[in-house]
């Protein structure tokens, strides 16, 4: 919120009423955590003896409280107040809910994002710039009126966009008729339906660690154990699937073979080969990530598990947002079609289907040829971008760390040799408006690394960023 710095009204006592009148509307409810004296001050661009002044007098107004280890709550509300009655406690409903909170650090993450202010080196979307505005908006204009539909949409998602999917996947060895592909809004919502549609509670998900989904709740809200595997430079190694599959309950893999998230790795050929015997022989069902498989940026990648699979084993999730748009919410699975159909009806329940425009301008998008001609668009402004920040990593971090150079993606996987906080790092950074993703929301381990992107960061902030953040390491180092 900006203040108005040259009111006649103090700045302590602007901040004060924006407070209080976060309280009086409801918004912040009673027994809500107000944000760090530390956080305020960012947020208000003020001193901390500011926040403390306007917090003192609501105070003093019985609206909150400062508690010993557990920060500052709202204790009432005005209108509470003023009927002499207790106000909800909503707090108890929040906590009771049933999925888990975002970890602390991806709920920074996504808040700074929006500050146009931070340098983004963590974030997996591309830039605006290479995003098709003017042709997407063309062909949205070009749109027959007859193709046009408000209405909802039937379970597995509109026939022709299914259809265009089907003729697409068939380029990539995968043969998927219409009905046994769902249409869903985005690779997240098909991780979150196959979890709550396929899954018992206690199941247990095989992954390579690190992995994305250690940074995400969307299996562990519903109860599900994760078991870490281990992987190097060519991904997850699967010696251990066999003793996993006897060992525990109700057994199901995870995996993003093509240009991982966050190590950027490749998985060859012939070692998703043995993935797939190992399953096949184990009876174990395989997820595949294939949303970054567009994005090879030297050659493209080996085959997808699921082109190999000729028993059904595998459930294939693919998306156009990182290709397309990040916005455009459209996403897909594949696998057998009982599996789609029980998929399906659960996503019915929770959202009536993904939207009826998004899904006719996807179907468009690849109809067209626009987003086959977009994605060769893409590889090529992500390569010139991955060659420019490896080359700052050589200028700025060639002493401080190591790293592999990714042959597609979004991400270079950097491990720092000093050993530094990454906690402290990751504040560090914000407070010198650079954002960057530790390598500890994917692996606890993993405290020595750090996730980078050269997706959405321009050259020109790439190189702000890299320079200050070696003199960030540099400094916490000593």
């Amino acid at each position: 919120m900006p203040l108005k710095r040259q009111s006649a009204i103090p700045l302590y006592r602007q901040i004060q009423d924006y407070i209080a009148e976060k309280i009086k509307n409801g918004e912040w409810a009673s027994g809500a955590k107000l944000p760090s004296q530390r956080a305020l001050a960012s947020f208000f661009h003020v001193n901390r003896s500011t926040i403390i002044t306007a917090l003192e007098s609501l105070a003093a107004q019985g609206l909150i409280e400062g508690r010993h280890g557990g920060g500052t709550r709202v204790i009432n509300s005005t209108w509470s107040l003023m009927a002499q009655k207790k106000a909800t406690d909503w707090g108890t409903y929040v906590e009771a809910g049933r999925y888990k909170p975002n970890l602390p650090m991806i709920q920074k993450i996504n808040l700074a994002e929006f500050n146009p202010r931070v340098i983004r080196m963590g974030t997996g979307e591309l830039s605006p710039e290479l995003l098709p505005s003017e042709k997407f908006t063309e062909l949205v204009k070009a749109l027959s009126p007859n193709l046009l539909s408000l209405g909802y949409q039937e379970p597995k998602g509109a026939l022709h966009l299914r259809e265009a999917l089907s003729r697409h996947l068939k380029t990539d060895g995968i043969n998927a008729s219409p009905s046994s592909i769902l249409v869903v809004s985005g690779a997240l919502q098909a991780l979150q339906l196959i979890s709550s549609g396929l899954l018992d509670r206690g199941s247990s998900l095989l992954l390579a660690k690190p992995s994305y989904l250690y940074s995400v709740h969307v299996f562990q809200s519903l109860g599900m154990r994760f078991i870490g595997l281990p992987s190097d430079h060519e991904g997850l190694q699967p010696e251990r699937l066999a003793a996993c599959k006897r060992k525990y309950h109700g057994v199901i893999l995870y995996t993003i073979p093509s240009f991982d998230n966050p190590t950027g790795a490749l998985m060859p050929e012939k070692r998703r080969q043995q993935l797939l015997s190992v399953c096949q022989q184990e009876q174990l069902p395989i997820i595949e990530d294939d949303v970054y498989r567009e994005l090879w940026l030297d050659a493209p990648p080996p085959p997808s598990l699921k082109s190999m699979d000729h028993s059904g084993n595998v459930l294939y999730v693919g998306s156009m947002s990182k290709v397309l748009s990040a916005g455009l919410r459209i996403g897909w699975i594949v696998g057998p079609e009982a599996v789609i159909e029980r998929l399906a009806d659960i996503k019915m329940q929770s959202d009536y289907g993904s939207s009826s425009l998004a899904q006719l301008a996807a179907a468009e998008c690849l109809r067209t040829g626009l987003y086959q001609e977009h994605a060769a668009f893409v590889r090529k402004q992500l390569r010139m971008r991955r060659n420019h920040l490896v080359d700052l990593l050589h200028t700025y971090f060639a002493d401080l760390g190591q790293w592999q150079i990714p042959s597609g993606g979004f991400y270079i996987w950097l491990e720092l040799l000093p050993a530094i906080d990454p906690k402290l790092l990751f504040e560090a950074a914000l407070r010198h408006d650079v954002l960057i993703n530790p390598g500890v929301l994917y692996d606890r381990s993993a405290r020595r690394y750090l996730r980078l992107s050269y997706a959405y960061a321009s050259l020109q902030e790439m190189e702000q960023a890299m320079q200050r953040l070696r003199n960030i390491v540099v400094e916490l180092a000593n």
